[in-house]
């Protein structure tokens, strides 16, 4: 059991892989309209959203902080793009202009918790009030609607006729950023500094700028997933974007992405991004009442955190006790050779 549990905790991906097949099979059981390729295609094309918001808030959560406002930065950066759209500007002009937003947020964000020394759960649940009183002046109130529509039709595109191309662009996007931060050297600073960032200091890894670029990554992705909003849903209203922070945490450590920092991976956290949507399609299907959507995703938060927290504590009491063990081997090696010595 023990082995089969530390590879299953090396191989986590694996493991959230297996438990997307094994909601889809279960589902499908029950109703199998929810195994039709259509569904299945619907449902990855509503998880591009969710996976660049859990992407970017992994950068974060590597870095043992926490980041609460990306579900404003989307709102907001939604908020500016259909404006934007609406008076007919360029789109080179459009994601210019939006992901500054997002990058700008971002800054505010890591500035604030990497140099003045304010919690992240702190400081980005004020960015986060702030952003949701900026959208609404800026917006006046109402919803930002009557969009052009080849924008709107953009998030239906296809290539060779059934492969979407927001989900394949964002597959493009989740290999390269986990291939940055398994292979690059500034990528794996990330989870060093999450690991021991007392340790990372004294290497001389530049702390504060990468806690600064992990926020700056979080908010972009979060614009990123604004547009995604945009043109997926066709409009802007007041609240676009509320809730979303806590689907984006519940995907990444359900992925496997330690709430503690230093562990996980964009690949596990997205897998964890289309589970959490998949969830959302599954309880359509199951026919279950909308009310209970919220019920039953925090609760799966809660059992998510608490699976973290005892697996966490797990793997610390076993790295203990296997240095205990090492310390304990070398003395007695030590007296053994010191007796050794003696006898002679």
């Amino acid at each position: 059991m023990k082995v089969f549990l530390r590879k299953l905790l090396k191989t986590r991906e694996i493991t959230v892989a297996a438990f997307l097949l094994i909601l889809f099979l279960i589902v499908g059981a029950v109703n199998p309209a929810f195994l039709n390729l259509q569904n299945i295609g619907l449902t990855l094309k509503g998880s591009v959203m969710y996976v660049f918001l859990a992407v970017g808030m992994a950068f974060v959560i590597f870095m043992g902080d926490i980041d609460v406002s990306v579900g404003a930065v989307l709102g907001m950066c939604a908020a500016v793009a259909a404006t934007m759209l609406r008076s007919n500007k360029s789109l080179l002009e459009i994601f210019a202009v939006t992901l500054a937003v997002g990058a700008a947020a971002g800054f505010i964000n890591g500035y604030g918790v990497a140099k003045l020394k304010i919690p992240a759960i702190v400081m980005t649940l004020g960015t986060m009030g702030v952003l949701r009183g900026l959208m609404f002046i800026y917006t006046g109130g109402k919803w930002v609607e009557n969009l052009p529509d080849y924008f709107k039709n953009a998030s239906q595109a296809e290539l060779f006729g059934s492969i979407n191309i927001f989900v394949l662009l964002t597959v493009i996007a989740v290999i390269i950023l986990q291939v940055y931060l398994s292979k690059g050297k500034r990528g794996k600073y990330f989870a060093a500094i999450g690991d021991n960032i007392d340790g990372a200091v004294l290497i001389g890894i530049p702390v504060n700028f990468m806690r600064i670029t992990a926020f700056v990554i979080s908010s972009v992705c979060s614009a990123i997933a604004g547009l995604v909003y945009v043109s997926q849903v066709g409009f802007v209203g007041n609240v676009a974007g509320n809730g979303t922070e806590m689907t984006a945490i519940a995907a990444c450590v359900l992925g496997g992405v330690s709430l503690n920092g230093g562990i996980g991976s964009v690949v596990g956290a997205s897998l964890g991004a289309v589970i959490m949507n998949s969830i959302n399609t599954a309880l359509v299907f199951l026919k279950v009442p909308a009310y209970w959507n919220n019920t039953i995703s925090g609760i799966l938060l809660i059992t998510i955190v608490v699976a973290d927290a005892v697996l966490h504590s797990y793997m610390s009491d076993k790295a203990r006790k296997e240095r205990l063990s090492s310390r304990f081997l070398t003395a007695e090696a030590k007296s053994d050779a010191n007796g050794g010595v003696n006898n002679v």
